[in-house]
């Protein structure tokens, strides 16, 4: 066999499937016998072998052998490396195609290089559908060790105009930080996305078909993404159940599994501002204190939330609003990778970044052609703000996103990752801030030392005090 799949989940199953589709024989494996079992039936007339046994999975490997793997991040793949490293040999690669954390993978990287085993971190997005009929993946690593699966994962993953959305990306633990970034980028456009809905739904008294048809409309022109088209098809979704509107009967507590926090805590370890992901995260966090919101909503109040504008004209300015929003959010993501690459030294390239976002992955939109031929003409682009096409995008549109933003002030329509994303805007393109006020403070209250604009050098002072 080709290739082994340790992990027959929905994922892993979809992915062996996937490749025996291209030709390749693949053995899977699961300690969870039913799981074996589903694959074997799904594999029939295949060259897939569903294993129940770790001896029998690694004797059916050609050599030097490669065992891929997607199981729950942190210690299943701690489990899964132990219980094959006895029965590998020097020369033998692991992969990992979860969504471990970086900081894992580094390390893991480094245990398994001691005994003579090829470790690399390969981020895959796209869900079930994804996995099955191709994903966008992102590999980090040995370039050699990439180089012995790239003919499997090229031909697995998604194509977009011919062109595989997978590539080697760079060292160490750069694949899974890549798609840590992109499940924050994910973060970020799910709570614009959630924010539209509330402003349209509660501002406006919108019914179920009719958001469904703004979101199919905004996905035919330049919002088309996976994300609004799937926005568009789940207000369509009747309840077995009830009959209703299957998204009426869901409760309003949004879970996580950690890559969005993962990607907020190491964008403040770098010092890189994302606050469009951060609030995303926050608001989760908001929406799991359902019982203290529901007790908050009987003594404390706001405004009405009706949005007392022309429906067709505020809703042209929401598009617009979303639209500059989205550009902001993909370029605080793309921000913290490319300090990332230059702290980490990944060496990452953001053109290719880009390219393999466009398919297979939830983040996949049309604004990544864009966003790809901003980096092929400056490669070393600080900010996709300042790429002239895509500031001018965010520029015609910031009155729509400010009328947006005091809408949701005026009647109370909760819509912080707009009201971050033109902070962010406004913040980025200011050339003066008010922190000389909070270096004063600071060296007032704790004598931290402050910097001046006609000297160089740090200084400190006895400030005087009122008292």
């Amino acid at each position: 066999m080709d290739i082994a799949m340790v992990g027959l989940g929905v994922m892993g199953r979809n992915l062996v499937l996937n490749m025996a589709d291209h030709g390749f024989a693949v053995a899977g494996y699961d300690r969870d016998a039913s799981k074996v079992e589903a694959l074997r039936k799904e594999g029939q007339g295949k060259k897939v072998e569903g294993v129940g046994d770790a001896d029998d999975l690694v004797a059916k490997l050609t050599k030097p052998r490669a065992v891929m793997m997607l199981v729950p991040a942190g210690a299943p793949v701690d489990s899964v490396i132990r219980d094959m490293l006895p029965r590998l040999q020097p020369g033998d690669l692991i992969v990992d195609g979860g969504n471990s954390h970086f900081t894992d993978t580094n390390l893991r990287t480094k245990a398994l290089a001691e005994k003579k085993i090829e470790f690399i971190g390969v981020g895959i997005s796209g869900g079930e559908r994804g996995a099955r009929f191709g994903p966008s993946m992102m590999p980090g690593g040995s370039k050699q060790a990439y180089e012995r699966v790239r003919p499997i994962l090229e031909a697995c993953a998604a194509k977009v105009n011919g062109d595989p959305c997978v590539t080697y990306l760079g060292s160490g633990s750069a694949g899974h930080y890549v798609k840590m970034v992109h499940n924050g980028i994910e973060y970020g456009l799910m709570q614009l996305i959630s924010e539209t809905y509330a402003l349209m739904k509660q501002g406006l008294s919108l019914n179920d078909d009719e958001l469904h048809d703004v979101y199919a409309e905004w996905n035919a022109g330049e919002l088309s993404s996976f994300l609004i088209e799937i926005t568009a098809d789940i207000f369509k979704q009747v309840d077995d159940k009830t009959g209703k509107r299957l998204v009426d009967v869901i409760l309003d507590q949004a879970k996580q599994k950690g890559t969005g926090m993962w990607t907020s805590q190491d964008a403040m370890a770098l010092q890189v501002p994302t606050p469009t992901i951060d609030i995303a995260v926050s608001m989760r966090d908001m929406s799991s204190v359902k019982a203290e919101r529901t007790a908050a909503s009987r003594v404390l109040s706001g405004p009405s939330h009706t949005l007392k504008r022309d429906r067709k004209a505020f809703l042209g300015q929401l598009r617009n609003a979303f639209y500059a929003s989205m550009i902001i959010t993909y370029a605080q993501g793309m921000a913290q990778l490319r300090k990332a690459s230059q702290t980490y030294n990944y060496g990452l390239n953001p053109e290719a970044v880009a390219r393999i976002w466009r398919g297979g992955c939830i983040i996949r939109a049309a604004l990544l052609e864009d966003i790809r031929a901003a980096y092929q003409a400056q490669p070393e682009l600080p900010n996709l703000l300042v790429d002239k096409k895509l500031g001018e995008q965010v520029m015609k549109r910031q009155a729509d996103l400010r009328a947006v933003v005091c809408a949701a002030a005026e009647t109370g329509i909760p819509a912080p990752g707009f009201s971050v994303s033109l902070g962010y805007f406004d913040g980025y393109h200011s050339e003066w801030l008010p922190a000389n006020l909070i270096q004063a403070q600071r060296d007032c209250f704790g004598a931290h030392t402050y910097e001046r604009v006609d000297e160089k050098g740090t200084f400190h002072t006895e400030w005087k005090s009122s008292e």
